[in-house]
């Protein structure tokens, strides 16, 4: 007897709503969240997940809503809730703890957006990139008035953009997001590969690296875009 193959995949719909679409169990489980961190990350206002259309074959791992929920909060900080007509699975997405409502219309309305700043720079690829960065973040803070984020944000764009252009071929692309009492900073580039801390580092040549970022940052990561590539992002949070 040949062995089934489930799949799950995410399907667009209207507005900022995808649906999901599949069976999820232990071997989509991990494909169905990753998809939907990668979706988040490209995403500015919010994500709202149609699941009316999965089938779950374990109801345990409905606990991947949560992860991703969990996680979000953290960046790029944007709402995540879920929406499925069937009284089973709000049932046992709400056991979980997962943001679920039973029609788009309330789904739509949870998804809180607070007021938020943010900021781009392409950076081009030469000897002053790293100098073109810090003052780019050093107007940026004094304008949003938050000078006392701006010395460590500096640290971290700076040792964002050097990861990638020692890492990449890409051209670095900077954005700084502020969202009530935290300030993102984010740099993406093409390669899929993750960012990663690494051991034994010559800290003298080219930088602290990335083991700077994880000290001063709230919180750190490397996500991969849908689109290709992915963003390396750090927390820093006011006092």
């Amino acid at each position: 007897m040949l062995a089934r193959h489930n799949s799950v995949r995410l399907v667009p719909r209207h507005g900022s709503t995808t649906a999901v679409v599949g069976v999820l169990d232990r071997t989509t489980g991990p494909r169905l969240r990753d998809s939907l961190l990668e979706l988040a990350a490209e995403s500015d206002d919010g994500v709202l997940v149609d699941v009316e259309g999965l089938e779950l074959e374990d109801r345990e791992l409905v606990k991947v809503f949560s992860f991703v929920a969990l996680r979000l909060g953290d960046w790029p900080a944007v709402p995540f809730v879920l929406v499925t007509g069937r009284p089973d699975q709000r049932a046992v997405l709400a056991a979980q703890s997962a943001p679920v409502y039973a029609d788009a219309a309330s789904a739509e309305a949870a998804l809180e957006r607070p007021a938020r700043k943010r900021a781009r720079r392409v950076l081009t690829r030469s000897s002053r990139t790293s100098t073109s960065a810090r003052a780019f973040v050093r107007r940026t803070c004094a304008e949003w008035r938050v000078p006392e984020l701006a010395e460590d944000a500096e640290l971290v764009a700076t040792e964002l953009v050097e990861n990638a252009l020692r890492h990449t071929d890409s051209v670095p692309r900077l954005r700084l997001e502020l969202r009530r009492r935290r300030l993102s900073v984010e740099v993406a580039d093409e390669s899929p590969r993750p960012a990663v801390v690494r051991e034994g580092l010559d800290l003298t040549e080219t930088g602290l690296g990335l083991r700077m970022v994880a000290k001063v940052a709230k919180v750190w990561g490397s996500s991969r875009r849908r689109s290709g590539g992915k963003t390396v992002w750090a927390v820093l949070r006011r006092a």
